[in-house]
């Protein structure tokens, strides 16, 4: 399984390139056509030699169009041959692991060797959504108004069990006289041939990593919306790690946002907007992503801008030779393996524009259709 992991560096790139989709809905767009750009982004990225293309999980974010990765993924697998699709990630805890394993399972028949499993355990929404998910009787009242990362703390305490069990249904392996013994996942083992697709875990804390490390997992951080714990994550992954069945070696991939334009005003009108979205997220006030027109109208407060301000410090955006130079960077920081790139941006256009400017900097190849 380890050629399922490790990706290969084309063109100049250091390090394998790939793509993490948010499906990001602008003012004044529809989720039609988001997912519309999800499409030729996921035939973009594979023109262009991007490793992998990963869909994320949000709820009731009107900014973005992404709740079920693998009903988009099944989509994505019908409009491409080659490139690897996965969940970027699925939040395990807001499901039950014998659906997820089908699910993916299922993907896997769609697209034999080209599906990854991501899995994270927070819930990926605010805490009132996240107990409508679990169809619990009554919510905590007082994790409503909690930020998201707060809420992602408290949750996710059998994680570890629920993983187990997920592996079990993948490997359709539970021991003789297990209550679960004689159920299957279907797409599956059971059907033949073996074969599932590869589990990595993701975070942005120390719990995953260090799970991962334990496991001999791979390992996916968020570095794009946690920055300031990235290399103590990649450190505690590292020197946690124990060799597997699955990896030899530790690897460790980093989500990253970036953004190329032809010319860094445009760049920086991009960005602007994808952070004053992100402002309104984290006051609790959700919407579309914002056009570039509006985040340069929009009135900042002090506090506000210095927020946008420690945002934007983490975002690698500018022109093609300036995004290079940024995500080069962060690779030797880092020392990652793998470097997936999120575009949050209010069009379409410039999201794909940004990542055929990205592909040309790294001279990646224009691969032949199959």
């Amino acid at each position: 399984m380890t050629d399922a992991i490790r990706g290969e560096a084309r063109g100049t790139a250091p390090v394998p390139l790939s793509v993490l989709d948010l499906v990001t809905v602008g003012s004044g767009r529809t989720a039609t056509q988001a997912l519309a750009t999800s499409v030729e982004l996921s035939k973009l990225a594979e023109r262009r030699g991007f490793h992998r293309h990963w869909v994320a999980e949000h709820h009731s974010m009107p900014g973005v169009a992404s709740s079920s990765p693998a009903v988009i993924l099944s989509h994505l697998a019908a409009h491409t041959r080659r490139i690897r699709l996965g969940s970027g990630g699925v939040m395990l805890p807001n499901h039950a692991p014998l659906v997820v394993a089908e699910q993916f399972g299922t993907l896997e028949a769609f697209a034999p060797g080209r599906i990854d499993l991501g899995l994270g355990r927070a819930p990926g929404t605010d805490g009132a959504t996240a107990a409508a998910l679990r169809r619990t009787v009554t919510l905590n009242e007082g994790a409503l108004g909690s930020p998201l990362l707060e809420r992602s703390r408290e949750l996710g305490e059998d994680f570890p069990e629920q993983l187990a069990e997920l592996t079990r249904f993948l490997d359709d392996d539970f021991p003789a006289g297990h209550r679960y013994a004689k159920i299957h996942a279907v797409p599956g083992p059971v059907q033949g041939p073996k074969g599932r697709p590869p589990i990595w875990l993701l975070g942005s804390s120390g719990f995953s990593a260090r799970l991962a490390g334990l496991l001999g997992l791979p390992f996916a951080f968020a570095h794009h919306f946690s920055a300031r714990n990235t290399i103590p994550a990649l450190d505690l992954y590292r020197d946690s790690f124990r060799p597997s069945e699955v990896l030899d070696a530790p690897y460790a991939m980093i989500g990253v946002s970036a953004l190329a334009a032809d010319e860094a005003a445009q760049a920086r009108r991009q960005v602007l907007s994808g952070a004053l979205a992100m402002l309104r997220l984290r006051t609790g006030r959700p919407g579309l992503v914002p056009t570039p027109e509006e985040a340069e109208a929009y009135a900042f407060s002090s506090a506000e801008r210095e927020f946008v301000n420690d945002w934007l410090a983490n975002v690698v955006y500018g022109t093609p030779e300036e995004v290079r130079a940024g995500l080069d960077d962060l690779g030797k920081r880092t020392g990652a393996d793998e470097l997936m790139i999120t575009a949050n941006a209010h069009g379409g256009e410039a999201r794909l524009r940004s990542y055929e400017l990205i592909a040309d900097a790294y001279e990646l190849p224009e691969l032949p259709a199959e």
